[in-house]
């Protein structure tokens, strides 16, 4: 028989205490991760918190704690869903297992000002730290966040890197290797489908591939009428288009999964074969478009390691102002 929910007892830190033989506070200690409660306490707390169904009432830790212990990720949704963006969640979701933290993901849209979410989180006080990502270099809501205070890491980088938490796959190495590769193979004619210059890894990643393509004596090609973050239908025709007017590339860059699948559409719909006419290399986060087709290079970004340590910088950032923000930079090889 299923329980009565109604006359049901919502279990509380006290339950906890009388079950475990523990005192209230170390109950809430282990409970919050301190740092002066041993790892055994900690485990066997967070086993019967699971097993009688705890869970915080967040009002409550708010008004005695002033925390809420949420990691708020906040997104565009015209970004790589089908890879990068799901795989991040998933990582960042993953390591607040077994701590204090629970992740929200807040998203913006194309036509929305990137500063509303953020002001909301903060002027609410919603959560108690932040992960951005697709950073400008004099990004505005960083800047803001600088400014008050808040607890906060970057997926990509700023201008002002040393100053704040943030984990960055380098884009500038991405950019150069993918150069080297496909003049490797012959090519002399090369595109690359980036993402919208405003960013900083768009400009790191293309000014890199620029600077290598010139030292080796290749043609070098932005694609103005498209960016690896927009519609696959936009991407297509933008490739078609490029075709007809400019002649087929003999190397294609590309910056996003998707971008790659509908750059494969546009130029076999061109006539033209991956692998014989044109090498198309791409950077993705899950092991997919060498399955889409085999003859494509595609160079791996670990979004599960960034997921991950950019949602322990910020708890860090949270818990332990006084240290140094986490930073780190993850460089391809190949």
């Amino acid at each position: 028989m299923a329980p009565d929910t109604k006359t049901q007892v919502r279990p509380t830190l006290k339950t906890i205490a009388k079950l475990s033989g523990l005192a209230i506070p170390t109950v809430s200690r282990a409970l919050n991760d301190a740092p002066d409660i041993g790892d055994a306490t900690k485990a066997r707390v967070r086993e019967i918190a699971r097993e009688i169904g705890y869970r915080p009432n967040r009002a409550g830790l708010r008004l005695r704690t002033g925390k809420t212990n949420v990691i708020a990720l906040i997104l565009s949704t015209q970004h790589d869903m089908m890879n990068h963006t799901a795989r991040l969640i998933t990582s960042i979701a993953a390591a607040t297992r077994n701590t204090p933290y629970h992740m929200i993901v807040t998203p913006y849209f194309p036509d929305q000002d990137p500063m509303d979410p953020v002001r909301y989180v903060t002027e609410t006080r919603s959560a108690d730290g932040l992960i951005l990502n697709q950073t400008q270099p004099e990004d505005p809501r960083v800047a803001h966040l600088m400014n008050i205070g808040f607890p906060f890491a970057t997926h990509g980088r700023t201008n002002w890197a040393d100053r704040h938490a943030y984990f960055d796959f380098h884009n500038g190495t991405f950019g150069e290797i993918s150069v080297r590769r496909l003049a490797e193979r012959g090519r002399r004619n090369l595109l690359i489908v980036a993402p919208r210059r405003d960013q900083f890894y768009a400009i790191e990643m293309i000014e890199s591939a620029k600077a290598e393509a010139q030292k080796l004596g290749l043609d070098f090609q932005l694609l103005e009428t498209a960016t690896s973050d927009d519609a696959s239908s936009v991407v297509e025709q933008a490739i078609s288009e490029f075709v007809k007017s400019h002649g087929a590339p003999d190397g294609v860059i590309a910056a996003s999964t998707n971008a790659a699948m509908s750059i494969v559409s546009a130029l076999e719909m061109s006539g033209l074969a991956i692998g014989r006419d044109v090498d198309l290399i791409a950077k993705e986060a899950l092991p997919f478009l060498q399955s889409f087709r085999r003859d494509i290079l595609v160079i791996t970004e670990d979004v599960i390691r960034a997921g991950d340590f950019l949602c322990r910088a910020v708890m860090q950032a949270v818990d332990r102002p006084d240290l140094p923000p986490m930073q780190a930079l993850d460089v391809p090889s190949g």
